[in-house]
C-alpha cells in the first residue's frame, strides 16, 4: 500500500492524543512529523535569497516552524487535561503561523509557488491535525466535567 499524504497516514479523526507522558504511537508519529518538517523549513532556509527582506520573513517562519515540534512534545508531556488542551493550542498557533509564513514566501516572490507546494500543504495538514486534537481533547474534558457534576448531583 502507498501513502500519498500525510492524512493517509495519520486519520484526523482517529486522533486521541495521550496525556501525562504516555506516548502512544500515533502521538510518536506526530513527534516525527514535527521534527521532519521543522528540518525541511531550515533547509528551505539556508537556500533563501540572500536579502533582508528574506532573511526577515525567513527567521519568521524558522521561529514558528521549529517551535512545534518542542511544543507538541510538552504537551504529551501534560500533567492534566486542561494543560494538554493549553499546550496544544500553542502548537495549533505556531504551525499556523508557519502556513502564513510559508504561503508568504510566495506572495512576495521570494519562493516560486511549485517549490512550496508540498511544505505549505504539510504545514496545513498538521494544523487540521493539531486543531481536531485539540477540539477532541477540550470536548472530552467538558464531557468529563458534565458527567461528574451529574453524578454528585445523583449522589446527594
Amino acid at each position: 500500500m502507498s501513502v500519498t499524504s500525510v492524512t493517509d497516514q495519520l486519520p484526523i479523526a482517529d486522533f486521541q492524543l495521550p496525556i501525562g507522558g504516555i506516548m502512544s504511537e500515533k502521538s510518536n508519529v506526530l513527534r516525527n512529523r514535527a521534527m521532519q518538517f521543522a528540518l525541511r523549513v531550515v533547509r528551505l532556509f539556508r537556500s533563501l535569497p540572500n536579502s533582508p527582506e528574506a532573511l526577515v520573513f525567513g527567521q519568521q517562519l524558522l521561529r514558528s516552524s521549529t517551535s512545534v515540534a518542542p511544543n507538541y512534545r510538552a504537551a504529551c508531556k501534560a500533567r492534566s487535561q486542561a494543560d494538554f488542551i493549553s499546550k496544544l493550542g500553542i502548537v495549533e498557533e505556531e504551525i499556523d503561523e508557519s502556513v502564513f509564513w510559508l504561503e508568504f514566501l510566495v506572495e512576495a516572490q521570494i519562493v516560486r509557488q511549485e517549490r512550496m507546494t508540498d511544505l505549505i500543504g504539510e504545514a496545513k495538514q498538521r494544523t487540521a491535525i493539531f486543531a481536531a486534537s485539540r477540539i477532541t481533547a477540550k470536548s472530552n474534558r467538558q464531557l468529563e466535567i458534565d458527567n461528574r457534576q451529574s453524578s454528585t448531583r445523583g449522589a446527594s
